[in-house]
Formats: C-alpha cells, sequence, structure tokens
C-alpha cells in the first residue's frame, strides 16, 4: 500500500501519517468493492446503451463514485459503505433498465426448451452477453444454409420472440466460459465472442475465432460495425458439423412469465406442495470447490424449486427436475443482469404473502467470479436481503473488519458443508 502524501510505502520508515494520509485497509477494501461495482454496472450499462437507452442519474453516480476513489479524498468509514450500497442501488437501476432494453427490442422471453449438441451442416457458435449482435449475426445468415449455436450466456436469447423467428437458431451448443477451449476445439464451424469471459484461443481454433464489439484477443481478427461477412464465409469454408443431438435445456423464465403462474405457485405453498425456494446460480468459474452447487441442487429435496441465472446454472441444469403441479422445479431467468428477474418474483411473493422479501421461504446461494457479480451482491444487500451465501470463496478483498460488518448487519456466510447448510437453509 502507497502512501501519497510521504510518497512512501505506507507504514514504512518513511510514512508518519500512515492512517492519515496512507489508506487503511478497510478504506481500500471498500474502495475495491466499489470499483469492481462499477466495472458491472459498465457493462449493463453499455448493453443498454447499445440499444439506445441510458439514465442520467446512472452516469452521474459512476463519475461521483470514481471520484471518491481518488487519494485523500475521504477516510469515513460509515461514508463509504454508503457508497457502496449505493453501488447497489445503482445497479438495480441499470439492470432494469436493460431488461427494458431488451424487452421493448426483442419482447418478454417466455419459457422455452433448447436442444443441446450440434445439427449436421456448416454453423456458427456465438457467445458473450450482447443480444444485438446475435440478432444481426441472424440477419446476415438468413438463408445462407448455416445453423448458428448459442454458448454461455447466450442461451437465454432462445426465450425471446424475436428470436425465435430465425428458424436456423438450432440450438445451445456447450456450457459456461471456462470450458470454451475444450468446447471450441471440438466445433469445427466459425465461432463469434462477443463480449467478457473469452478465453485466450488456442492455435487449434484462433484462425475460426472472430471477436467484435468490446471483446478481443491477440492474433484475433476483430470485427466492427457487425459486419459479419467474414464469420459466415469462415463457417461456409469449414467443414461441416455432424448431426450430435445432446439432449434439451430449458431457459426463458422471465419475471412476467413466472409471475403469469404466480396464483398456482401461491395455491402450491399455502397447499404444501412448495415448501422452499432456493436461488442457486451467478458467475461460475474453474476454482476447485465449485462442484457444491451441483451437489446442492441435486439434493434439494422434490417439494422445493429452484430458480437460476448467469452461467452457474450450467452448474445445475442439465438434470431434469421435473415439475410441482405444472410448475417448473428448475427456473431458469437468464443472463447475470436477469438477477433483476429473480428480485422482481421475489418481490411479487412477498406482497402475495404480505410479509418481507427476507420472511419468505427463500435462500439465496451465489456464486461469484468477476465484477458484474459484485454488482448484484451490492444490489441486494442495498435491498436488505439477509442470510446470502456466497462462495466458492469469500472475495479477498473484503477485508475482516468489513466482513464483520457485513456479517452484523446482513448475516452473510461462506458456502460450508452442503447437507449441513442444506439443513439449516431448510429449517
Amino acid at each position: 500500500m502507497f502512501c501519497y502524501q510521504c510518497e512512501q510505502t505506507a507504514g514504512g520508515t518513511g510514512c508518519t501519517k500512515v492512517g492519515v494520509c496512507g489508506k487503511d485497509e478497510d478504506i481500500q477494501s471498500l474502495q475495491d468493492m466499489l470499483i469492481f461495482g462499477l466495472k458491472g454496472i459498465a457493462a449493463y450499462a453499455y448493453h443498454a446503451r447499445e440499444l439506445g437507452e441510458k439514465d442520467e442519474q446512472v452516469d452521474a453516480f459512476m463519475h461521483e463514485a470514481m471520484f471518491a476513489t481518488l487519494t485523500n479524498v475521504d477516510f469515513d468509514l460509515n461514508r463509504y459503505l454508503e457508497l457502496v450500497l449505493k453501488a447497489g442501488e445503482m445497479n438495480l437501476r441499470v439492470m432494469e433498465m436493460l431488461n427494458n432494453a431488451h424487452t421493448s427490442r426483442f419482447g418478454n422471453p417466455a419459457p422455452a426448451t433448447v436442444p443441446t449438441g450440434t445439427k449436421a451442416g456448416p454453423g456458427i457458435v456465438i457467445t458473450g452477453h450482447d443480444l444485438l449482435d446475435l440478432y444481426e449475426l441472424l440477419k446476415q445468415t438468413e438463408g445462407k444454409g448455416i445453423n448458428v449455436y448459442t454458448h454461455g450466456e447466450m442461451l437465454p436469447a432462445h426465450g425471446y420472440p424475436e428470436f425465435r423467428k430465425f428458424k436456423h437458431l438450432v440450438g445451445n451448443y456447450g456450457t459456461a466460459w471456462q470450458n470454451q477451449e475444450k468446447e471450441f476445439e471440438d466445433f469445427s464451424g466459425a465461432i463469434l465472442v462477443t463480449t467478457n469471459c473469452i478465453m485466450i484461443p488456442k492455435d487449434s481454433y484462433k484462425d475460426r475465432l472472430f471477436t467484435c464489439g468490446i471483446a478481443g484477443a491477440s492474433e484475433v481478427k476483430h470485427l466492427k460495425n457487425r459486419d459479419f461477412s467474414e464469420v459466415i464465409d469462415k463457417a461456409l469454408s469449414q467443414p461441416p458439423l455432424s448431426e450430435n443431438p445432446q439432449g434439451t435445456l430449458s431457459t426463458g423464465f422471465h419475471y412476467t412469465a413466472v409471475l403469469g403462474m404466480a396464483d398456482k405457485i401461491v395455491e402450491a405453498v399455502k397447499a404444501g406442495k412448495i415448501r422452499h425456494f432456493f436461488f442457486i446460480g451467478g458467475c461460475d468459474g474453474a476454482k476447485p470447490g465449485r462442484n457444491y452447487f451441483t451437489e446442492l441442487a441435486e439434493k434439494v429435496p422434490d417439494d422445493c424449486v429452484i430458480l437460476t441465472a448467469a452461467c452457474g446454472k450450467y452448474r445445475l441444469n442439465a438434470r431434469d427436475y421435473g415439475d410441482i403441479d405444472g410448475i417448473p422445479r428448475l427456473i431458469d431467468t437468464g443472463q447475470c443482469n436477469d438477477c433483476y428477474s429473480v428480485i422482481k418474483i421475489a418481490t411479487a411473493l412477498a406482497e402475495a404473502f404480505d410479509c418481507g422479501v427476507n420472511d419468505l421461504p427463500l435462500s439465496l446461494v451465489v456464486s461469484w467470479y468477476e465484477q458484474k457479480a459484485v454488482a448484484i451482491l451490492l444490489t441486494l444487500l442495498h435491498l436488505g436481503i439477509k442470510n446470502i451465501r456466497l462462495g466458492p470463496s469469500m472475495p479477498a478483498f473484503i477485508s475482516p473488519n468489513v466482513l464483520n460488518v457485513l456479517v452484523e448487519k446482513f448475516s452473510i456466510k461462506p458456502i460450508g458443508n452442503v447437507d449441513e447448510d442444506l439443513a439449516e437453509m431448510l429449517s
């Protein structure tokens, strides 16, 4: 840690004002949380702006918050905590804005069953988050005999009415972002990466991979202005994919679709048919310990419903969970930004039962990896949501004192033993 007044290492022999001119670890911790949260907010605001939407209040907050991370601005721990929670409020606004941008352009998602694997013929797989990129790719490939596959966070596109109109959007290939190296190597067609969550490509498929928008990689062709003609030419020049069906996945449970079943859900809860709701999802990664989320989902009793979102869904969505009186036991609300739908569903259930969200039979088990996950966590804290379990480990940038504050105010806790955690949540 560097002291910008003494121009020495904070706490070193040349620094006489550590704790005044040098940032203490708690202020540094909150600043890190704030900066990571801002990066997540920026990602969602970027996507919304590409669709013609912006929020001056969010933009103004980002200026204020970045200014607040300068040196020698503020050493008040409580004020910084307020700023961090305000970032959660702004992220809620920007998730709502992006939700509205998506639905106004592509319609309200509805539940969809999506084939997985490949179909015979030339193919393009598209990964990332930018639905506008997918839409433009589908328009440009229409009638060219190319099958288009979603990957990773693109899976939820299959729920939107405008995307269902394209018959050559044939299914989903692969799983989450960290598995790209193996999955893309096995895919003989062209590959388009639209946003973050790109693995450094291997030489075996680097010549077939293209980036656009915010994404990029060394020695990879970057496309501008959503002109995907080179992707199309590459797909047509490659060996065709074989017919290799793998099963199906479900997605498209936007809050409007779930709330359309609200009366059935409330009735099932009152009748004792639904005992508990779990949210199990978030950002996925390769760190050991993430099998916890798979094991937890598998052990959730049959009279419980699981909601999920983001690429963490791939830890649990390959299994058939069945239904409870026609209510699916696995409800995939969409991309990471579609945690907005989870919030809307929880709020509506709380209103139906005339209680607070924390009083619902609902447990949140969140996997985190990158900055958007931090922004969503801050949103949940802004909303006063308690008893969140976080994993696979607690963020290293949270200092012990800041963690104590989060535990005291919000009862946040790390994931532990699956059986013990499950028993505690159900009780």
